[in-house]
């Protein structure tokens, strides 16, 4: 039947919206299909309905029914012009065309006819049969049995009225109707239950997916803890047991080798934590405070030690007082420290300069270094991760913020970021 293929396909996604239709949605039936002819094949059958029934019920009303001509016509648009709103809104085209019948029924008592179909004509009970099932594949069940029961009340009451000799097709109106209804609604539900088992179909496919993405994390949590966290252990121990380990320790050095060991254990620290968000979907975080604006200064200090000297202005009591959220102080702190980092490994021993400042409601980091005095020979670092910049940058654009970076024409390089002060790291 013509609901079958592509019909079918189409009647799938539109069932989607077939319980809601008292809301008043006014889609066409079939609207949702991929084909073009398939959308508009409702619309070419109420069109061919309307085009053939109108002059057929003109012609059977004048004729068959001797009804007054202008009567009949105004009669026959009624009956079936409302079939071509039967494809948007099928129960407002039944509520014209039931009261149309009904009211043609009686017209047609005053006329005297004789053996011919009361109260409903043939050409009629074609239209009324072609809206049923259009309303059986919109309309809710509460509503299909109103239709229904209006339907066999009115043919019923009828069939009272009708003249002696006369062939009643109330019978016939009643049984076509109610098959016509309850194929459309049967046809929905089908449908529509392939459309919940094609979603539930998705959701499997999507958790599975959500569940090799958190195997892969775990995975990657582990090698990144085998790799790194080893040797980030033996490092903090050597620096740690260095000064017990060598004689003749000057205390210069014995400081150095604690700030290298303290720094150590916090990137292990650091670590740890972030492998434990990889591990665990829902975990919460470190429970200890994110850095922020008052680490920068130990950040400085520490870049110092590494042999960079650093000129640090952070307008202290400006930035302090300002109302600064925690995502804006650790993207600050990330955003300087990413900095920092880059002059040790490209640039080391060259002048550098942070500079933490407010203006109006934004928060502006600056951190400028002069070229190297002693440009190495190679690099500190065997390759380049090349995410420096780029991490800085999505840090800023979470904060609704701007990011600026650049070589300086004496050979150094600038990165300045402006945050606002109270901006809300998105999500």
């Amino acid at each position: 039947m013509l609901l079958q293929g592509d019909a079918a396909a189409g009647l799938l996604t539109y069932a989607a919206r077939m319980s809601s239709v008292e809301q008043g949605h006014s889609d066409a039936l079939l609207s949702e299909a991929s084909r073009p002819w398939v959308r508009l094949l409702p619309w070419a059958v109420a069109f061919v309905l309307v085009i053939v029934l109108l002059p057929v019920t003109i012609g059977v009303l004048g004729d068959d029914y001797r009804l007054n001509d202008g009567i009949a016509g105004i009669l026959a648009v009624v009956q079936t012009a409302p079939l071509a709103l039967a494809v948007v809104r099928p129960l407002q085209a039944w509520c014209v065309i039931f009261a149309a019948d009904i009211v043609g029924a009686l017209i047609l008592l005053t006329t005297g006819f004789r053996d011919s179909a009361w109260p409903f004509p043939p050409m009629e009970i074609v239209g009324y049969v072609a809206l049923c099932l259009a309303l059986g594949l919109r309309e809710s069940r509460r509503i299909l049995l109103t239709v229904w029961l209006a339907t066999a009340a009115a043919g019923t009451v009828l069939t009272l009225l009708a003249p002696a000799n006369t062939p009643d097709t109330s019978v016939v109106v009643i049984v076509l109707s109610a098959v016509a209804l309850v194929l459309g609604a049967a046809l929905r539900e089908r449908y529509d239950a392939q459309r919940r088992l094609a979603e539930q179909e998705t959701i499997s496919e999507a958790e599975r997916s959500h569940r090799t993405l958190l195997e892969e994390r775990a995975r990657i949590a582990r090698e990144l803890h085998d790799v790194v966290a080893h040797h980030m252990s033996m490092i903090t121990v050597q620096a740690e047991t260095a000064p017990y380990r060598l004689e003749g320790v000057a205390p210069e050095v014995r400081d150095e080798f604690t700030s290298i060991a303290a720094t150590a254990r916090e990137s292990l620290g650091e670590m740890r934590r972030l492998l434990g968000v990889l591990r665990h979907e829902e975990a919460t975080g470190e429970l200890a405070p994110q850095p922020g604006l008052t680490d920068i200064g130990h950040l400085v200090e520490a870049t110092e030690r590494a042999g960079v000297p650093v000129e640090f202005a952070s307008f202290e009591r400006q930035v302090h007082e300002a109302q600064v959220s925690e995502a804006v102080g650790l993207s600050a702190y990330r955003i300087v420290q990413e900095a920092l980092a880059n002059v040790v490994r490209h640039a080391p021993g060259a002048p550098t300069r942070v500079t933490l400042s407010t203006d109006d409601d934004r928060l502006e980091v600056l951190v400028v270094n002069d070229a190297s005095p002693q440009p190495p020979t190679r690099p500190l670092e065997r390759g380049d991760t090349g995410h420096g910049l780029v991490g800085m940058r999505e840090r800023v654009r979470l904060v609704d913020g701007t990011l600026e970076t650049g070589p300086q024409p004496d050979g150094g390089f600038r990165v300045a970021a402006e945050i606002p002060l109270t901006a809300k790291e998105s999500t």
